[in-house]
């Protein structure tokens, strides 16, 4: 089945690259015209010659590290037309959506930890926004606490597995998901003024529709301010059957303001702030967002609200490399009210959540040496709060935490770079029930440490080890065995990069990242009957791109896991994903026009006796940017994704995926 869907799959990518290339012999190759990044190209005695145009892919691979790190900029957002933060992020290697295209009963999975299909989270998936830990602990069948759409960022960052998370958190073993919003020095490109954009986009599928307006502004070097507001509705979807995909209807109004403010010589001072809000509001529907319970809990009206802040200030001297200081605060606001339409059948229906998380972080960046060693060292501290509300199965306190972290990327010699990174963290958590007070303290150390060596033609080899430990949580207060007993894992990573211009052709580009990671969580609080947990796997990330624009994207989620039962047994994983690869073949004409075809794989996965079918689906999608006039700043993004109306629900998923959908977007910068 594989070898149809590869051919399949491989005969669209080649046909819509044939298709791109013919018109390119007719395209005008002048300098003006080319796309691509450009690079000073000298002669043997060192004199500049001129610049070269190298070919640039969708997505740039992070061949420079041995941390497995994917970055989605602001391009790739708007290219995208993602509903979700988890549907923009479905390209990523190792992740994998759990309901993707919904912000209600969804999540992301990262290695085989994050989201399932009974919680949001696991708390081995971190997400930051801003530098502000967001996103809730453990609440049943409601999904993630992510709510936020992908239009108020200007990027999003995935770190994979633990070696890259010690200045982010403890307990990570999936990964981390950074986002940071949008700012008017990036929208202005550093220039003083003030400008206006809009964006409005629609989709046929479930008739979504969204508008997103920012004004952005630097009437000096020293002030910038943005604001943006974006709406976001649709309707029920259907699936590649025709039938409607439940829960899958929602409106999400969000907004963002964004300030700062620079001075002191060479504006190395800077103080800003930022703060963002995202709602959603259902009524009548089923309380059990994931509908793997259909009927037993009956429905809800439910409201939710994500606030984040981000209150900083900087200091980085233009005269010292030794000092890049930052203070933060950062505030956090997940509240979920909801009551039972009817009778309620369980107390659950009726309960109000509520997660606040404040924390304050001040660290430092330096730039310095050693004798003829070179150090890139990173440290702070930091002490968060986190304040749960008691509500019906999801037990409420407080929990307090000090934690101190380091991580130095020391440059020992020509080409070779070690890693080294611990981190401290000590927690108290207290109940607020009424009666007699509980109190629990924990502390533990973790880190890890990477190298990376690369050979003067490209070519690179690394490899990591990295222990961490998920502290408890406040949601198990009612258990005083998990309350003593944080979870433990270990990962060790070994992998290779090639990353080389000038290879087949003058200007072309190619980069590959191939990573095979291996992790053991034991000790385990977070899955019912389950000991430890073992996983495995490779992430492989490969593009290919000419001057001319012809570029291809490849990247693979090749994973396999098993746990052991508290019986003795072992068996495979429950929350292991598919075998998964993405495929994706485009071509630019100048500045005009971006088309690119994409696909991806799946492969049929057996889980203890449970068969998950395989499927591949295909998008097609084009970006227009006119120039001149009033088409200045204007530009029209198409695409059809599942162009061929599949049918199809991954592993991890709880309801099919959405069918053929038609989208578009039309964005205009004043």
């Amino acid at each position: 089945m594989l070898r149809s869907f590869a051919a399949r799959a491989l005969g669209g990518a080649s046909a819509v690259a044939f298709l791109a290339a013919v018109p390119a012999a007719a395209q005008d190759q002048s300098q003006d015209a080319a796309t691509g990044k450009e690079a000073q190209e000298k002669g043997a005695e060192g004199n500049f010659l001129g610049t070269i145009d190298i070919g640039e892919s969708a997505r740039a691979i992070r061949t420079d590290t041995a941390t497995p790190i994917t970055v989605v900029g602001r391009e790739e957002i708007e290219d995208r037309q993602a509903s979700t933060i988890a549907e923009l992020l479905d390209s990523v290697p190792g992740v994998t959506l759990i309901n993707g295209s919904t912000p209600i009963g969804s999540g992301i999975n990262i290695r085989g930890f994050g989201a399932n299909g009974t919680y949001g989270t696991d708390q081995k998936v971190a997400f930051v926004v801003d530098g502000a830990t967001t996103g809730s602990e453990e609440i049943y069948r409601v999904g993630t606490q992510l709510f936020t759409d992908p239009l108020l960022y200007k990027q999003a960052q995935v770190i994979r597995g633990t070696v890259g998370s010690f200045e982010w958190g403890s307990g990570i073993i999936g990964g981390v998901v950074l986002l940071e919003t949008n700012d008017a020095s990036t929208v202005l490109h550093g220039k003083t003024g003030i400008t206006a954009s809009q964006t409005v986009s629609g989709q046929t599928n479930g008739n979504g529709f969204a508008t997103s307006t920012t004004v952005a502004a630097m009437p000096t070097e020293q002030f910038e301010f943005l604001a943006n507001y974006t709406w976001r509705t649709q309707s029920t979807q259907q699936d590649g059957h025709g039938d409607d995909i439940g829960n899958s209807k929602f409106d999400l109004p969000g907004f963002l303001v964004k300030g700062a403010f620079h001075f002191g010589a060479d504006n190395a001072h800077t103080i800003a702030a930022s703060f963002n809000q995202t709602t959603t509001s259902d009524r009548d529907v089923p309380y059990d967002s994931f509908g793997t319970t259909a009927g037993v809990f009956g429905n809800v009206d439910r409201d939710t609200k994500s606030q984040v802040l981000t209150v900083s200030y900087a200091y980085d001297p233009v005269d010292n490399d030794a000092v890049n200081l930052q203070l933060l605060y950062t505030y956090a606001n997940q509240e979920i009210d909801q009551s039972a339409v009817g009778t309620p059948i369980s107390a659950v229906l009726d309960a109000d959540h509520r997660y606040e998380t404040s924390k304050i972080t001040l660290k430092n960046a330096a730039l310095f040496t050693t004798g003829p060693i070179r150090h890139n060292l990173h440290f702070g501290v930091e002490y968060i709060h986190k304040k749960r509300a008691d509500a019906s199965s999801a037990p409420g306190g407080t929990d307090n935490r000090m934690a101190a972290f380091a991580v130095d990327e020391i440059g020992l010699f020509q080409g070779f770079t070690l890693s080294p990174a611990i981190r401290w963290e000590t927690s108290n958590i207290k109940s607020n029930r009424t009666g007699t007070p509980v109190s629990y303290n924990n502390q533990a150390w973790m880190g890890g440490v990477s190298a990376r060596y690369e050979l003067p033609f490209g070519l690179a080899a690394f490899g990591s080890w990295a222990r961490t430990r998920n502290l408890p949580i406040i949601d198990d207060l009612d258990n005083a065995t998990y309350m003593n007993q944080p979870e433990k894992s270990r990962t060790w990573e070994a992998g290779g990069s090639f990353d080389r211009t000038d290879l087949l052709g003058r200007g072309d580009h190619l980069a590959i990242k191939v990573n095979y990671y291996d992790t053991q969580m034991t000790d385990n609080t977070s899955y019912s009957g389950v000991s430890e947990v073992y996983l495995d796997g490779f992430e492989i990330e490969a593009s290919y791109a000419t001057t001319s624009g012809l570029y291809f994207d490849f990247n693979a989620t090749i994973p396999d896991g098993e746990r052991l039962r508290t019986t003795g047994v072992i068996d495979d994983w429950t929350n292991l994903p598919q075998k998964t690869y993405m495929l994706s073949a485009g071509k630019r004409f100048g500045k005009l026009l971006d088309v690119r075809w994409e696909t991806t794989l799946a492969e049929d996965l057996d889980i203890n006796g449970t068969e998950h079918e395989g499927f591949d689906v295909h998008n097609l999608r084009a970006t227009i940017k006119p120039s001149g006039g009033i088409f200045e700043n204007v530009a029209l993004r198409l695409s059809v994704e599942n162009i061929f109306d599949t049918y199809y629900q991954s592993a991890l998923s709880t309801r099919p995926a959405t069918g053929r959908n038609f989208k578009a977007a039309l964005s205009k910068m004043f």
